[in-house]
């Protein structure tokens, strides 16, 4: 009898010391865990089907946009900058910001567009190379290895980042250390949470690595309120939206559609309610 794959995560990302318990939430490579202290769900992968997911986001052809994907994007992009600016109480040009993991460069070009001094920094040496293309300053590698000076920006983002990470605490902590006293940091991530969560459990294709390369770990409001807190952060808004319950394709097209006009009323409720799937979380330093 074979024995099972060792997972990649064995412990509480979040830094919790409490055990880990199978949930009913099955994926193909087994239930998902929670942590019984903060609710944190984790990923059973094993660390070389991980690392063979991550591949993906070094191609050439990665996260390139469609004409009415970049519409979106840009208009994402400005609602969230106008929502720094608010909160730092600054015009664009005083605020310097640092995209943590900026790919090839569709936020910081929408920031530059905007107005505020931008820059980035990105693993993956050939999407840093196409942001560097377009004119955008985008250092290759990780924060940890680029040595910005102490209080550096005003605002840092981590935008779709921290459920690809075993340990973010670090991560967390670098993004503290380079910012200005009183400054933002801005992630977003996955809510699990959220009713599409509870309508859709395993079906949720942000649960499967085949689908959302690397994601790992998948946080709620009260896991990423303490791994903000372990970090130094104040917790300072958070904001969840959107809810789905059907993918596209995965049932008859009637179904979809009822699903989905389903999803759109319950939009704004879930806004209200902290049940949307998709979470954006503002900390202070």
């Amino acid at each position: 009898m074979n024995e099972p794959i060792a997972p990649y995560i064995t412990a509480c990302p979040v830094g919790c010391a409490a055990p880990l318990k199978p949930t009913t939430i099955t994926l193909p490579e087994g239930p998902l865990r929670c942590c019984t202290a903060c609710g944190q769900l984790l990923s059973r992968i094993d660390e070389p089907a991980y690392w063979q997911s991550m591949r993906q986001f070094d191609q050439q052809q990665f996260n390139l946009p469609a004409p009415h994907e970049f519409e979106r994007r840009l208009k994402v992009a400005r609602r969230r900058l106008n929502k720094i600016s608010a909160l730092l109480n600054q015009p664009p040009a005083a605020i310097r910001v640092l995209d943590v993991g900026c790919s090839r460069g569709s936020f910081l070009a929408a920031g530059v567009k905007l107005g505020f001094r931008m820059e980035g920094v990105e693993p993956a040496p050939s999407m840093a190379a196409a942001a560097r293309a377009q004119g955008l300053t985008a250092h290759t590698g990780l924060i940890e290895d680029i040595g910005f000076a102490a209080a550096s920006f005003d605002a840092v983002t981590l935008f779709e980042v921290i459920e690809h990470l075993k340990e973010p605490l670090g991560l967390l902590q670098e993004c503290r250390r380079v910012l200005n006293p009183g400054g933002l940091l801005v992630l977003s991530t996955g809510n699990t949470a959220s009713w599409t969560v509870a309508a859709m459990r395993e079906r949720w294709d942000y649960f499967h690595i085949a689908k959302d390369g690397g994601h790992i770990s998948f946080y709620n409001p009260r896991s990423i309120a303490l791994l903000a807190s372990r970090a130094g952060f104040a917790l300072e808004r958070l904001e969840t939206t959107r809810v789905k319950f059907f993918e596209q394709g995965d049932v008859v097209r009637w179904r979809y559609a009822a699903g989905k006009l389903a999803a759109e009323l319950l939009n704004l409720p879930a806004r209200f309610a902290g049940r949307g799937h998709d979470m954006l979380v503002f900390l202070r330093a």
